[in-house]
């Protein structure tokens, strides 16, 4: 196969939609076959398997199917990854439990699930989806903002732990990304012009991040251009995390 990813294969959680999606068609690109692993597939979707991230058992039912179908695992991208809004008061123990679950504990599973075929590879790459809020205080994302913040020290701590069998691990942190998942969100604000202007506003740039440019940025990590890079965070923000311009 051609590209620079010919030959290997890749899983992307959460990759049946919005980021997920686009992150699997740039790797597509780049020559790697891509399992999707996702809650609900669309009958569109090739090489999808139904994986709730949540429940141990499908995901390591469907890291070994991967395996098997597709003859190994060179690449993971923990991308599935849920929301919330609020400060501390917001959201009640429950609902803090189920984002953990998904956006931390998640990763967890997916990647102890796959260390087997991964330790087997030449070319082993994790990358994790982060988040500007795991960097930088948003208002009301008390919730999203602390599992974002696990995510990136959970990527160090395993970027320490594997790099001697081989596994580089690193993590993409894109600020305000146009997906479906803020789609929602502006559609029941109450004037979703005002508040899609307030965003594009608070990245430097002045737009939201396109998930293609996050696609980008995790295609360069996980390939073997990026062979000397492990424990590392990408910005994809529009300069929100570094930057302080003056306004006009």
């Amino acid at each position: 196969m051609s590209g620079v990813l010919g030959g290997l294969v890749a899983v992307v959680t959460g990759g049946a939609s919005g980021l997920g999606a686009a992150i699997v068609e740039r790797l597509r690109e780049d020559g790697a076959r891509v399992a999707v692993f996702d809650r609900m597939i669309p009958d569109d979707v090739v090489d999808g398997y139904v994986v709730d991230v949540t429940d141990d058992a499908t995901v390591r039912a469907g890291v070994e199917a991967v395996a098997r179908d597709l003859g190994g695992i060179d690449i993971l991208v923990n991308n599935a990854g849920i929301g919330a809004q609020g400060t501390i008061e917001a959201n009640s123990d429950d609902e803090w439990h189920r984002v953990w679950d998904v956006n931390v504990v998640g990763m967890v599973r997916v990647a102890r699930a796959a260390l087997p075929w991964l330790r087997a590879s030449k070319a082993a790459a994790i990358v994790n989806t982060c988040s500007i809020a795991a960097t930088v205080g948003l208002p009301q994302r008390a919730l999203y903002g602390a599992t974002k913040g696990a995510v990136l020290s959970l990527t160090r701590q395993m970027a320490a732990d594997h790099l001697p069998e081989g596994i580089r691990v690193n993590a993409v942190n894109p600020g305000t990304a146009d997906t479906p998942w803020v789609g929602r969100l502006l559609d029941a604000s109450e004037d979703p012009a005002a508040e899609r202007a307030a965003l594009n506003a608070r990245q430097p740039h002045g737009r939201l991040v396109a998930p293609a440019e996050v696609a980008d940025a995790v295609a360069y990590l996980v390939s073997p251009r990026a062979a000397s890079t492990t424990g590392t965070t990408l910005a994809v923000d529009g300069g929100m995390d570094s930057l302080r311009l003056r306004t006009s």
